[in-house]
C-alpha cells in the first residue's frame, strides 16, 4: 500500500511528538461532564495478546460452489396467483404493495413457481409463454413476472446465461425459498421501454430485487448483479433474510445462509443486506456506487465472514456496516474508500467481532466508527485521509485497538467519547445504550492527523502501550487538556521514556476501589 503524501512527509521529518497525546475532556451538551483522572503504570503483560486467529478462506471457492450443485431431479415450472402464497406475504400484505403488482401486470398478479427440483433459464423459457419469460437474444433472458424458487427446488443461472434480466415495468423480482446459484453470469434489473439496465433515478421508485428467505442457501460466484432494489421492506437489492416475526412461527425455517464470492454489485439500493442470517461468507466481491450501503448485515446475524472485499463510492452512507446484534463475526482484509460517510461501522450492540487488516481511506466521515458496541477487537487496520476521525468509538466498553495506523485524517487519529442519546429519534427499547467507554490502545501509529493524535472524553478507563505518535501537519490538538492537564508529564514519562504501560482512571473510581 502506498501511504498518503501527508503521511510520507511526516515520516520524512521524523518528528516524534509524544505531546500529541490529547485526552480532550471538554463536555458538550450531549456529553457527561469531565472529571479528574489518576495516571499510573500497569504490568505490560496485562495488555499483551496474540494476533487474532482469522477464518481459513481456502474452502470458499467457485469450485466448492460448483460441487454443491445437484442437477437432479429435474424441477417443474408453474404459474399461479400471487395472493396467499407464504413466500410472498411480505410483498402482498397490504393494499399499497399489492397495488404495485396489479398496476404493473394489468391483471390479478401472477408468479412463476419453480418446484420439485433443478431448473435453469433454458427450462424456464421452454415451459412458459413468451409474455411471461423469453430468451431475447442467445443466452439473454427476460423475466416479466416474479419468480419464486420453492422449498426443495433449485434455480441455477449459470455460464450459459449471459444475462438474466428482471423487468421493472412488469414488476419482476426473484424470491429464493430453496436453493439459488448464480455462477459466471449476470443478474440485472431491466427497463424494457429503454432497452437498458434500470439505473437508479429516484428514491421510492420500484426496481426488481432478490430476497432469500429462512432455510435457504444462496450462492453468487464470479457474477455481476446490477441495479436491484428500492426502499420497500426486504426489497433492498440482494437480501438474505429470516422470515418476519409474524411468518416465522408459520414457516418454521432455520437461519438462511449463503456465499457471495468474487462478484460485482453495482447501482444497488443496498449492495448486500441480511437479517438473522448465519454463516454467510462475502469474499472477494466489489461493491461499487451503491446507493445507501455497500455491505449491510443486520439484526442478530452471526458468524459472518466479510473478507477481501472492496466497497467504494457509496452514495448516501457507509461502505461496510454491521448493525444491531451482529455478533461473533470477522471483517478483515477489505478495502473501503471514497464512501459518503464512514468506511466501516460497527453499530447497535454488535459485540465479539474482529475487524482486522482493513484499509479504509478517503471516506468523507470516519475511517472506522464504533457506536454502542463493546467487546470488539480492531487489529492492524490502516485508516488514512478520511474526512473526520481515523477511528471513532462512542459509548462502547472493553474495546481493544491493537497495531492500527491512523494517518492524515481530517480530525483525530483516535476519538473516543460518550454521548447521551436520550431525546433523539432512537428507539431506546429496541436499541438501548450505556454511556460507558473503555479503551485499550496498544501499538500502532497515529501520524499527521489534523486535530491531533488521540482524544478520549469521559472514559471509565484507558490503557496505553507502545503507541507511536508523529507530528500533525499543523500544530492543533497538541498536549493534554482540562482535567488531564496535570497528568501530562507523568503519562509521557511512563509511555515514552520508561516504555511502560499506562492506566488512566477517574479519581472517583480509584477511590471506590480503595474502600
Amino acid at each position: 500500500m502506498e501511504l498518503p503524501r501527508a503521511f510520507r512527509h511526516v515520516l520524512r521529518n521524523g518528528l516524534l511528538m509524544a505531546g500529541a497525546l490529547a485526552f480532550a475532556t471538554a463536555a458538550t451538551a450531549t456529553e457527561v461532564k469531565s472529571q479528574a483522572y489518576q495516571i499510573s503504570s500497569i504490568p505490560v503483560e496485562s495488555l499483551q495478546r496474540e494476533a487474532p486467529k482469522l477464518p481459513d478462506l481456502s474452502g470458499y471457492t467457485a469450485e466448492a460452489v460448483y460441487a454443491k450443485v445437484q442437477a437432479k431431479p429435474a424441477g417443474r415450472v408453474v404459474v399461479r396467483g400471487m395472493i396467499e402464497q407464504n413466500p410472498l406475504v411480505e410483498f402482498t400484505g397490504g393494499d399499497e404493495r399489492l397495488r404495485e403488482w396489479v398496476k404493473r401486470q394489468g391483471e390479478m398478479p401472477q408468479v412463476i413457481f419453480i418446484e420439485g427440483g433443478y431448473v435453469t433459464p433454458v427450462e424456464l423459457a421452454r415451459s412458459l409463454p413468451e409474455k411471461y419469460f423469453r430468451e431475447t437474444a442467445p443466452g439473454v433472458y427476460l423475466a416479466r413476472l416474479p419468480i419464486v424458487v420453492s422449498q426443495g427446488a433449485t434455480l441455477h443461472i449459470g455460464k450459459e446465461t449471459k444475462d438474466f434480466r428482471l423487468s421493472s415495468e412488469r414488476g419482476a423480482f426473484l424470491i429464493n425459498d430453496g436453493k439459488l446459484f448464480i455462477t459466471d453470469s449476470r443478474l440485472t434489473a431491466w427497463r424494457e421501454a429503454d432497452n437498458q439496465q434500470d439505473w437508479f433515478t429516484k428514491k421510492g421508485k420500484f426496481r426488481p430485487f432478490l430476497n432469500s428467505w429462512g432455510g435457504t442457501e444462496t450462492y453468487i460466484v464470479n457474477s455481476v448483479v446490477s441495479s436491484l432494489g428500492y426502499t420497500a421492506s426486504k426489497s433492498y437489492g440482494v437480501s438474505i433474510s429470516q422470515y418476519s416475526p409474524a411468518m416465522h412461527p408459520i414457516m418454521q425455517r432455520d437461519h438462511p445462509t449463503g456465499w457471495l464470492l468474487n462478484s460485482m454489485f453495482d447501482d444497488m439500493w443496498y449492495g448486500f443486506y441480511c437479517y438473522e442470517a448465519f454463516d454467510v461468507v462475502l469474499r472477494g466481491n466489489t461493491y461499487r456506487n451503491n446507493l445507501v450501503y455497500g455491505i449491510d448485515p443486520h439484526d442478530r446475524s452471526r458468524r459472518l465472514i466479510i473478507a477481501e472485499n472492496t466497497a467504494y463510492g457509496t452514495v448516501q452512507k457507509h461502505g461496510i456496516i454491521i448493525s444491531r446484534e451482529v455478533n461473533d463475526s470477522w471483517i478483515f482484509n477489505n478495502r473501503s474508500y471514497e464512501n459518503h460517510l464512514s468506511g466501516i461501522v460497527i453499530d447497535r450492540s454488535s459485540i465479539n467481532n474482529v475487524i482486522a487488516y482493513n484499509e479504509i481511506y478517503r471516506n468523507k466521515s470516519d475511517g472506522i466508527t464504533i457506536y454502542e458496541s463493546g467487546q470488539n477487537l480492531l487489529w492492524g487496520n490502516k485508516a488514512f485521509s478520511n474526512g473526520r476521525h481515523g477511528i471513532r468509538v462512542r459509548n462502547s466498553s472493553d474495546m481493544g485497538l491493537y497495531e492500527n495506523v491512523a494517518a492524515a485524517n481530517g480530525l483525530l487519529g483516535i476519538y473516543g467519547h460518550v454521548k447521551d442519546l436520550n431525546g433523539t429519534d432512537r428507539d431506546l427499547a429496541l436499541d438501548p445504550f450505556d454511556m460507558k467507554l473503555s479503551l485499550v490502545v496498544v501499538g500502532g501509529r497515529l501520524v499527521g492527523n489534523e486535530s491531533g493524535a488521540i482524544s478520549v472524553v469521559s472514559p471509565q478507563s484507558v490503557k496505553l502501550y507502545q503507541l507511536d505518535m508523529l507530528m500533525p501537519t499543523k500544530p492543533a490538538g497538541i498536549g493534554m487538556f482540562g482535567a488531564l492537564a496535570d497528568g501530562k508529564n507523568q503519562i509521557l514519562d511512563l509511555l515514552v521514556r520508561q516504555k511502560k504501560a499506562v492506566l488512566v482512571l477517574p479519581v472517583n473510581h480509584v477511590a471506590q476501589l480503595q474502600k
